[in-house]
């Protein structure tokens, strides 16, 4: 081997050294399974939640009568939070199955996953909102890359002092960014819980209302498993995290997305975005503030 061909093969495995740590240095860990109720109560309508081996597996049912949900048993300042969740088949329109950390105060704070059913062969819309002092109206609308009714998938939020990711299969879907800097505010000194809820929604959750909820079709099911928190646990009026930095997901690599968690982003919003508020000028005349730290223009 001459010394041009030792060059080159070092160069490359520099390369894919460069290239394995871009794509798993900012990547969340493994989310740990556990059963539902190791973190989680029912919240209403205790008779609409089936659980399943040992209530590793659970099913919300939405009928005309009422919908259902469950929240964790701790609030949280801080973390990772997932579930794998299998959405409601067949014509779900009208439905609404929710993923959200949310604060208990006036002023709340609230990271939302929201999956808007669709009429049978029309795919779900996920759209997902970030409130800070009370103040939402920043809502991202995506169609999936999969049928979401078919199988389990995997939904999470990593939320720290510097961003808020969420992620669907491990790929990065939107990022919120600490904008503080801006005058934007950003949710750090509210504890939340997890919530999830299946329920009615069809004055505006298909086509904005036009299509109503066949009942005919009930019940509605929604099924989850793998229900994994990692946070800082806190109390309600906990002002900031006892733990922090001692946590996997309050290091400095996570402080933002790598190059490859960017690229899928981009990937995301190029192919799948049907709404962005930062790009809405009749509601936005002037682009919010974070939209372009966050690269949403």
């Amino acid at each position: 081997m001459g010394p041009r061909t030792c060059l080159w093969t070092y160069a490359y495995m520099m390369a894919v050294v460069l290239l394995i740590g871009a794509v798993t240095g900012a990547s969340p860990k493994k989310p740990v399974p556990v059963p539902f109720g190791k973190n989680y109560v029912p919240t209403w309508a205790f008779d609409h939640i089936k659980y399943f081996d040992g209530s590793s597996h659970i099913q919300l049912s939405l009928d005309k009568y009422t919908g259902t949900g469950f929240q964790s048993k701790g609030s949280y300042l801080f973390g990772h939070f997932s579930m794998r969740i299998k959405m409601v088949p067949g014509d779900s329109a009208g439905t609404v199955t929710a993923f959200y950390l949310a604060s208990q105060n006036n002023g709340h704070d609230e990271i939302d996953f929201e999956f808007l059913g669709n009429r049978t062969g029309h795919p779900y819309i996920l759209q997902t909102n970030v409130f800070t002092g009370g103040k939402g109206d920043r809502e991202q609308r995506i169609y999936l890359w999969f049928d979401p009714t078919k199988d389990f998938h995997s939904y999470a939020v990593l939320w720290n002092l510097y961003q808020i990711v969420f992620f669907v299969d491990e790929i990065p879907i939107r990022v919120f960014k600490n904008s503080k800097d801006l005058g934007v505010r950003f949710p750090f000194n509210q504890p939340m819980k997890i919530y999830s809820s299946l329920w009615n929604a069809d004055d505006w959750a298909t086509r904005g209302g036009l299509e109503k909820t066949d009942w005919s079709k009930a019940p509605f099911v929604a099924a989850y498993k793998d229900f994994h928190i990692d946070g800082c646990q806190s109390s309600v009026n906990a002002k900031y995290c006892a733990t922090r930095g001692k946590h996997w997901w309050d290091q400095k690599n996570y402080r933002d997305l790598d190059d490859y968690q960017w690229r899928r982003l981009r990937w995301v919003r190029r192919k799948f975005t049907i709404y962005n508020y930062c790009t809405d000028r009749k509601r936005f005349p002037v682009m919010p503030r974070e939209c372009k730290r966050d690269r949403d223009a």
